[in-house]
Order: C-alpha cells, then sequence, then structure tokens
C-alpha cells in the first residue's frame, strides 16, 4: 500500500538493527494470499520463541480484532501501545521527538494529491483538512520514515516522481 522501494525497506532495517522478514505479497493480492503468506511468516517467528508481535494501530476495531483473530490461531498474542492514543498528540510527539517521515500514498478522495510527497511536520498538520486524522489512521495517506531516535542514523532521501495508480497517489520516495 505504501509503495516504498525494496532498497529503502533495506535501509531502514539496517538503521533499526533489528532481524526483519520481509513478506512480499503481489499487486491486488486477495485476502487468501495474504492470509497464507502471513500465516508462514508467523509460523517462522514462532519457531525462533516469539510470543507477542508489536502493532502500531490506534483505533481501528476490525483491524485489531483481525489481528488479533490470526494471531490467536498460532497461540500468539498482540501488543498494541499506541491503542485509543489522541492522535493529534502522538502527531506533535513524533515530530518533536526527531521523527522524519514523507507522505509516500494519498488518497484522493480523502486528501489533495498535493500532499504526497510532502514531510510530515507542523507545516503539514496545519494543512490538512479537518475531515483527515493526523497520522492517516482512516487510510488518508500512508507514510515512509527516514530518520528519528529508533534509527542508528539518518537515512537520506530525496522525492521523486508523483504518479497516480490504481486510485491512489504515490510519491517516489528514495535512498540516496
Amino acid at each position: 500500500m505504501h509503495g516504498v522501494r525494496n532498497s529503502l525497506l533495506d535501509r531502514q532495517i539496517a538503521a533499526l538493527g533489528l532481524p526483519c522478514i520481509k513478506i512480499p505479497i503481489p499487486n491486488a493480492c486477495t485476502n487468501e494470499t495474504y492470509d497464507a503468506r502471513m500465516a508462514t511468516a508467523i509460523g517462522q517467528i514462532q519457531a525462533q520463541g516469539v510470543e507477542h508481535i508489536v502493532f502500531g494501530d490506534l483505533f481501528l476495531e476490525d483491524i485489531r480484532a483481525y489481528r488479533e483473530e490470526r494471531l490467536a490461531k498460532a497461540h500468539m498474542q498482540g501488543v498494541f501501545p499506541l491503542w485509543k492514543r489522541d492522535t493529534e498528540a502522538l502527531a506533535e510527539e513524533m515530530i518533536a521527538s526527531g521523527l522524519v517521515a514523507h507522505l509516500v500514498c494519498v488518497d484522493p478522495k480523502k486528501v489533495d494529491r498535493r500532499f504526497a510527497g510532502r514531510k510530515f511536520d507542523r507545516k503539514l498538520l496545519d494543512e490538512l483538512p479537518e475531515s483527515v486524522d493526523p497520522c492517516g489512521e482512516n487510510g488518508e495517506f500512508h507514510t515512509v520514515v527516514s530518520a528519528g531516535p529508533m534509527f542508528a542514523s539518518p537515512i537520506p532521501i530525496e522525492v521523486g516522481e508523483v504518479v497516480e495508480r490504481d486510485g491512489f497517489v504515490f510519491a517516489d520516495v528514495v535512498a540516496i
């Protein structure tokens, strides 16, 4: 959904210094394919002794229920540290912490396409329409992070071409 290049994802993984399992899914992925691939990955993680998976979900009950149901089948639990946090305060906290992110995908039915590629900062928050969640929790936008306290070092990026496909607007963010 984010449309982020694998090369940038690899740089994020290196900056985090954590193990990672990439789960490739095809465009227009069916729920069955997604569920099967996630079940395989959960099995791999579980085999390593992992019992909990952390999610950044904020308030979408159906998404949380879906995740918890899938994990329960594997006798695992989800951890939701941001659950029910005020998204306006959370957005401010993220920016204040030094997090640097850019909008890589916007839903043009909810957010003007001019927001694609923009830096997630105070100015952007001020310009978002009232109907848009400051963290994009309703799918209004998706971001990619290039710096923050969780990274060993920032990832220099460049915002490239902005294109529309499959009803969404994508900004090509490239690690340089």
